[in-house]
């Protein structure tokens, strides 16, 4: 595809910071919000994971997805203002958690049901759809996005992913699972939460509204893995590759390698060994295969991982500490979803 869409907003929240700008800053200095939360394990010691400062720990589920949720769209609202949002067709394209005990089928269309009426109560015509799920939910929202945008449709679209794992039936099934992050467990990770949201258009849109570019967004793909984590094998990397191939198309490598790299491994070890035959796979790809891996900030966040790694690139981008002008986010879903997508910087597109 050859459309090119530029981000023109950007918007968070996070365990370590309640805007784009201060999670962003906050991953940059390293600061992590672990910490004791009040539920107990098997042997009754309390958990540790990474949780949003200001909302009340008994709030589970689809209802605490919402509020982060709905803070990380009023900050992009409030950034683009009132004029533009009435300018443009609006579509949001959602990431939601994938199913498992704590978020069920029904509370997907619950969280779907409510931002379409934050919506409906606003304007009409604007659409609202789930674009996909899990970690690499928010890159396929974004491949949708391009792809829409290469056939004519010149919308302000919104890339939202949200997810939390605070749910009392979601710690019981990653403790079964043994994949919660404790002592004895070797290849957990430590559950987080967060929601961002990107703000794309088409680069002739962008001008004719006089918005800033933050970034373009060269390309997107996704692709399935076939082998999960409970496979014989483990996984080696096809889907992944696939995704990353895709996304890097257009550049000449490898001349044009990327710069910085954002993923959400987050201490399993199955998308670790998975993320080294990635590397092997595409050697002419990466000018470092050195990563940012926030999950040790503010723990694996599933749904939002992958918008969130935009908002990583975008910052660096501003803020002048980037390699260089391009960036690679990657994630990889539970169910087998695999998204990369490729970030470069405005004054270079």
């Amino acid at each position: 595809m050859s459309a090119s869409l530029s981000v023109v907003a950007v918007g968070a929240r996070t365990p370590v910071g309640y805007t784009a700008e201060s999670s962003a800053a906050a991953i940059r200095a390293g600061i992590s919000r672990y910490a004791e939360y009040p539920f107990a394990d098997a042997q009754g010691e309390p958990v540790v994971i990474a949780s949003d400062g200001l909302l009340d720990p008994k709030l589970e589920g689809r209802e605490r997805v919402l509020q982060l949720l709905e803070s990380a769209l009023g900050e992009v609202e409030a950034k683009l203002g009132a004029e533009v949002l009435s300018l443009c067709q609006l579509s949001l394209l959602l990431a939601c958690p994938e199913f498992r005990p704590g978020f069920s089928e029904d509370d997907e269309g619950w969280l779907l049901n409510a931002v379409d009426a934050r919506y409906r109560a606003r304007r009409s015509g604007a659409r609202v759809v789930i674009a996909g799920r899990g970690h690499a939910g928010a890159l396929r929202a974004v491949e949708q996005a391009q792809r829409e945008c290469a056939e004519g449709k010149d919308h302000l679209f919104l890339v939202a992913g949200a997810d939390s794992y605070h749910h009392t039936e979601t710690f019981l099934w990653l403790e079964r699972a043994r994949r919660f992050a404790q002592p004895g467990i070797r290849s957990g990770f430590t559950p987080g939460e967060g929601a961002a949201c990107l703000a794309l258009m088409s680069a002739g849109l962008r001008r004719r509204l006089r918005l800033p570019g933050l970034a373009v967004v060269r390309g997107a793909r996704t692709a399935q893995e076939r082998q999960l984590r409970d496979s014989n094998t483990g996984s080696l990397g096809v889907g992944m590759t696939e995704a990353v191939e895709g996304a890097v198309m257009g550049l000449k490598l490898p001349q044009e390698g990327v710069d910085d790299l954002y993923t959400d491994i987050n201490g399993e070890r199955y998308r670790s060994e998975e993320w080294g035959f990635v590397v092997l796979r595409t050697p002419s790809v990466w000018k470092s295969t050195g990563y940012s891996a926030p999950c040790s900030c503010w723990g694996d966040v599933g749904a939002a991982s992958g918008a969130l790694g935009c908002i990583l690139a975008v910052r660096a981008f501003a803020r002048g500490y980037a390699r260089g002008p391009r960036a690679l986010v990657v994630a990889g879903s539970d169910g087998g979803l695999r998204g990369a997508m490729l970030l470069q910087e405005p004054r270079e597109s």
